[in-house]
């Protein structure tokens, strides 16, 4: 198939970690992908099984610019582009100009955010072959605006292999060694965007009470602020400073390996107020780390049950702060919710098993 993955991401999250593997894997099956990208995009550097010829940047400006999308329409034309997927709503009016140019071609999405869709995207969903929720709470939003059958859920899949592999000591303590952790320190870390949404303040808020039993308990955060003034960032720093918090907690902004940052972690907490999947959860989890998260719609799909991790109520600082601790006094414990959620993730949520369901919703709707 020819396909056309598109992008307007100025940030690498979630949703972007997807893209890029489902492109890379898709062109591995043999299939012919491209994509379409703004300048800049944070996706460039992990596109690494595209040819170059087959990535195009285009302004990508917001969901009406009329110059971006003749240009993608004029793309899937000259491309003979059977598949135009788009994962961003401000894409979706550009995808779905481009589909509607060109009838041989279909239009799919991929609908990673439980926020609701406004007027002008229940239009674009009119034109769509089928919508791609990563979550059933993702489905019940999007069932009011198109017909059911045209819903498909497909989880996002994790690439095992990078989160199986297990670092010698010397790696391990080079990486503590990076941010000044010492050997016996006990290491609490978090990944996600710098946003309010994240709970990064009740993370810290978290740490200020597990620090009370365990001194020698250290925490990082690893994302970076897409704020235009770096507000974000700003109000964490100042929180740690309120809170004395400056020789426990390190905010360690962009990581790029970030098998190696699970792998080096005691415990990895997700204090999310809103996760329609939760990538970093199933990573975690894929790496043998046993997660505390909060009960978002992501969370609570992912950790099956309690063997699995640990879930408490969203915003319940002294709850997080709890069941971190109940995990750092018991070693076999943390051990056991470890491998029972590593197994789980690869049961149920491989990279292989959601590009092939992928795949399948793309021939479903070339053959309609």
């Amino acid at each position: 198939m020819k396909i056309l993955q598109l992008s307007s991401a100025k940030t690498f999250g979630g949703g972007e970690r997807h893209l890029a593997d489902l492109a890379n894997a898709l062109t591995a099956r043999g299939h012919e992908v491209h994509i379409a990208l703004r300048p800049g995009s944070p996706l460039l550097g992990d596109l690494v099984g595209l040819a170059k010829e087959n990535i195009t940047t285009l302004p990508l400006r917001n969901a009406l610019d009329a110059v971006s999308a003749r240009k993608l329409a004029r793309y899937v034309r000259d491309h003979q582009i059977e598949i135009v997927h788009a994962h961003l709503a401000r894409d979706y009016p550009l995808a779905s100009y481009a589909t509607r140019r060109n009838p041989g071609s279909k239009l799919i999405i991929t609908r990673h955010v439980l926020f609701p869709l406004n007027r002008l995207h229940s239009i674009t969903l009119s034109a769509v072959a089928r919508v791609i929720a990563v979550s059933s709470a993702v489905k019940r939003e999007l069932e009011g605006l198109l017909p059911a059958e045209r819903i498909m859920i497909i989880p996002n899949g994790i690439e095992l292999q990078r989160f199986e592999v297990r670092r010698s000591p010397a790696e391990l303590n080079d990486f503590r060694q990076r941010w000044s952790i010492r050997k016996d320190d006990l290491l609490i870390g978090t990944v996600g965007e710098l946003t309010p949404l994240k709970g990064h303040e009740d993370f810290l808020r978290a740490a200020s009470i597990i620090l009370r039993q365990f001194p020698n308990a250290q925490f990082l955060i690893a994302g970076v602020d897409g704020s235009r003034k770096g507000n974000n960032l700003a109000a964490l720093e100042s929180l740690i400073a309120q809170l004395n918090l400056g020789s426990s907690v390190r905010i360690v902004g962009w990581v790029d390996d970030l098998s190696c940052f699970y792998s080096g972690l005691d415990i990895f907490v997700s204090a999310s107020h809103t996760e329609s999947f939760g990538l970093a959860i199933a990573e975690a989890m894929a790496s043998e780390v046993p997660v505390v998260a909060t009960e978002t719609e992501g969370a609570k799909e992912i950790i099956a049950d309690e063997a699995r991790g640990v879930l408490v109520p969203v915003g319940a600082v002294e709850l997080i702060a709890a069941a971190v601790i109940d995990l750092l006094t018991d070693e076999s414990k943390r051990r056991r919710v470890g491998k029972a959620g590593r197994e789980s993730i690869k049961a149920r949520f491989s990279l292989e098993r959601m590009v092939v369901d992928t795949e399948k919703i793309y021939e479903e709707a070339l053959r309609k």
